[in-house]
């Protein structure tokens, strides 16, 4: 007999078919079992098309009467852009429905689980949960706070520096690292750096291929005080948003516009005000690949809560040499922020460690 747990791991393979694509939805896959014997399958590829229940059904046809359906979150029992899946699953005949997680979305929230136990169907909640959770931390937390989850990624060398003290970064880690990187491109909306980066690097911030999609391309600079040539003005390549604030240097704002470029003009410019604006651009996942200053105005405002750091086995030196993070107001080692579920994984040469910022999935005020 082959195990829920073995049918669950199933549905989080599939689900992760559409990584990067279902913004602002989350990332749902099914299967439908009778006796051992998968009878139908399927993943939600993108928003406004049908659930990962319904491509399960379709595919089960009249195979679906009595068996069991699995799926890594709650089936929505509410009409939005399409219908509730709970209804279809009771149409079908379907006489088990094992669910992953409940849906944090407050149309959902359980309101499927019950629908389905009203109409006699046996549901089993909570197999392999902590997975489905991870995979969707995204969207979970676009639900509870608003506003999108943020990925802070950087690069450094054994002794902490992201470049050299004149500026050279190119490149602290290897080809391996790059790829990755530009992997994790194609799971964000959005990817954020500020002035210096575009000044410094002339970033292309694309998946370099990797995707056909590629993220929004998100430039802050409060005096756009930026070159007038630049990859990121070419939006045929991707699309790029400056963002910046009524003081600045309208020339430049004119000469981005004429190239196509999208500008926005913020009475006050801050991450938490430019994360408040991807939100409502149903972003689900943004990237920070900023230099330190931002970066440490980005984690203090509490728009991070997930950090990629790459270290390279390689030492630079410089005392001028930037790190990754700026000046965060701390006096005493006690106070520094601690990071949680580390993970640390060899990408070549290279080695990335991951963990979560403690504290940083509060409101958006400083916890500094």
């Amino acid at each position: 007999m082959i195990s829920d747990q073995t049918h669950m791991r199933r549905c989080l393979t599939l689900a992760k078919t559409a990584i990067g694509k279902t913004a602002p939805n989350p990332l749902v896959g099914s299967v439908i079992v009778q006796g051992d014997e998968i009878v139908g399958q399927g993943f939600h590829p993108q928003a406004g098309q049908p659930h990962a229940e319904i491509f399960a059904l379709w595919e089960a046809g009249d195979q679906a009467r009595e068996a069991a359906l699995y799926v890594n979150l709650e089936p929505c029992n509410h009409q939005g852009r399409t219908p509730p899946c709970t209804e279809a699953i009771i149409k079908a005949g379907i006489s088990k429905v094992v669910v992953g997680m409940v849906d944090p979305n407050p149309l959902v929230a359980g309101k499927g689980i019950s629908r389905l136990r009203q109409a006699g169907i046996e549901v089993k909640v909570g197999v392999e949960e902590e997975a489905c959770q991870r995979l969707n931390e995204a969207f979970c937390f676009r639900i509870e706070h608003q506003r999108p989850f943020g990925i802070f990624k950087y690069a450094m060398t054994l002794d902490g520096k992201i470049a050299t003290a004149q500026g050279h970064s190119s490149w602290v880690t290897s080809s391996s690292a790059l790829y990755w990187v530009h992997q994790l491109r194609s799971q964000c909306q959005a990817v954020i750096i500020g002035g210096n980066t575009v000044r410094r690097d002339n970033p292309l911030l694309t998946t370099h291929g990797v995707s056909e999609v590629n993220p929004l391309r998100v430039v802050l600079s409060r005096s756009l005080d930026l070159p007038l040539e630049a990859q990121l003005w070419d939006q045929g390549v991707a699309k790029t948003l400056v963002v910046t604030e009524k003081t600045c240097d309208r020339n430049t704002l004119s000469h981005l516009e004429k190239l196509g470029v999208e500008t926005l003009v913020l009475e006050q410019l801050t991450p938490l005000a430019v994360m408040e604006e991807l939100y409502q651009r149903n972003c689900l996942q943004v990237l920070w690949e900023c230099g330190g200053i931002l970066a440490a105005e980005a984690i203090a405002m509490g728009t991070v809560q997930k950090i990629h750091a790459f270290l390279a086995p390689k030492i630079i030196g410089g005392v001028a040499a930037p790190t990754p993070v700026g000046e965060l107001g701390f006096q005493q080692m006690t106070q520094a922020l601690n990071l949680t579920d580390l993970h640390c994984q060899a990408i070549g040469p290279d080695w990335l460690f991951t963990g979560y910022l403690c504290g940083n999935d509060d409101n958006g005020q400083s916890n500094i």
